[in-house]
């Protein structure tokens, strides 16, 4: 993916929340809890990034601090080599013509009392009010045509529209604009199996036909292998492993990642029954108070004292990189 122009460069991300106990008084003080604790990465154009990891460990903090709907602690995120954590709010605004996203509940995330050729329309009047009615309607009509919506149905409401077709009229509104880059924030765990399928088969050939690059994150595994170029693992806020979709799902190097990719069905009826499992032991620990050196040292089989003193970093080569002290690639 090097060979490519790079779209977003990301340093050292930190996303952190100041929380209170329940009940606590106002002179109380907080708690600091690390959402996102130090991630790294580049994004290259046309290119697919699938972002796994267990429920908390910071995916979507990621994905909306990137785009600027979460406040980012501290760190870089350079888009088009312009540092989107520096912007002002109209600078800000505007650079989002190009980054959209798509979110995990489908008929949540759009307005009930309007219609869907309103709703898909919106990020048009934002941001070209030159355009007439007419010109905004036939817009309309053809993303709604590109996304397998008919354009009759323009002026119903969300709630008459099955999931599948509600997460179809999300990714039209996110791509009228025809922005470079989508985050997909967990957009098919919501739908049934068959219409998951048919919503990544879409994402992938409008990707493939607008030239857009994505952030996908999800917690099903299989359909991350099937859409992803490249695979970072996240863990408590950090990332764990960062390396190609093939390689990732062949040789996983992290005790963390070779745990997740264990509890992948395989079709094989023999494989899946003489598999290894790798079952990881202990609770997951709390941001808020997360362990001292490696965050995984507390469920890890190879973990030693060195692990409780040291913080790793993500290393390793270009194509496959490990944050692990006891393990290289």
């Amino acid at each position: 993916m090097s060979n490519k122009p790079l779209l977003l460069d990301i340093d050292d991300l930190k996303v952190y929340f100041q929380i209170k106990d329940s009940g606590a008084m106002p002179w109380t003080p907080s708690h600091t809890l690390k959402a996102v604790d130090g991630v790294s990465l580049k994004l290259y154009e046309g290119e697919t990034l699938g972002v796994v990891g267990e429920s908390g460990c910071g995916k979507s903090t990621f994905a909306r601090a990137v785009i600027g709907l979460v406040k980012a602690e501290a760190g870089k995120v350079l888009w088009l080599g312009s540092d989107l954590t520096k912007l002002d709010h109209k600078a800000l605004r505007d650079t989002r013509k190009d980054m959209q996203m798509i979110f995990q509940d489908p008929l949540a995330s759009l307005n009930p009392r309007m219609t869907i050729g309103d709703i898909i329309a919106e990020p048009l009047q934002t941001f070209y009010p030159e355009l007439s009615k007419t010109q905004v309607k036939e817009k309309v009509r053809a993303m709604m045509t590109k996304v397998g919506l008919l354009p009759n149905v323009i002026n119903r409401y969300p709630h008459e529209f099955s999931g599948g077709q509600c997460q179809r009229i999300g990714i039209a509104r996110a791509l009228i604009l025809e922005p470079k880059m989508i985050i997909c924030d967990e957009p098919v765990s919501a739908l049934d199996v068959s219409i998951q399928a048919q919503v990544v088969n879409l994402l992938m050939e409008l990707q493939k036909e607008m030239g857009l690059s994505l952030i996908f994150i999800a917690h099903d595994l299989s359909v991350v292998k099937h859409i992803s170029d490249r695979v970072l693992v996240m863990y408590l806020g950090n990332a764990v492993e960062l390396a190609e979709s093939k390689d990732m799902f062949a040789n996983p190097s992290h005790p963390y990642t070779k745990a997740l990719m264990s509890a992948v069905p395989v079709p094989d009826p023999k494989v899946e029954r003489n598999k290894k499992i790798e079952i990881l032991e202990g609770d997951l620990p709390s941001p808020i108070s997360p362990p001292s050196g490696c965050v995984f040292r507390t469920r890890c089989p190879i973990a030693d004292e060195q692990c409780a003193k040291t913080k790793p970093k993500l290393e390793g080569k270009i194509e496959h990189q490990v944050s692990c002290l006891k393990v290289s690639v």
